[in-house]
């Protein structure tokens, strides 16, 4: 499981995009699942961060799913037209 943090702005984007891709490689299973359950506060680069560990994912041949992601952070996702790349679990 891929844990997001409470807070994921552009200042904590790269830091944790790196720190996701590694828990990635690192985990051998055939599904990747971000858990975005702690996340509160957060900007767009939150998406850009979910987005970037779904095309890792995807590259290392693992399906991705979102569990827990904030109505908000959903909404957002819907507006900018890539809801459907955060499929979500729950």
């Amino acid at each position: 499981m891929l844990v997001l943090p409470a807070e994921l702005t552009h200042a904590q984007a790269t830091a944790c995009g790196r720190m996701l891709a590694q828990a990635l490689h690192s985990d051998h299973g055939p599904q990747a699942i971000a858990d975005a359950s702690a996340l509160r506060r957060f900007d767009s680069s939150a998406l850009a961060v979910l987005l970037e560990c779904r095309r890792e994912a995807l590259a290392v041949g693992k399906t991705f799913a979102v569990s827990g992601l904030h109505p908000r952070l959903r909404a957002l996702a819907t507006l900018y037209g890539v809801g459907e790349l955060l499929p979500a679990t729950d």
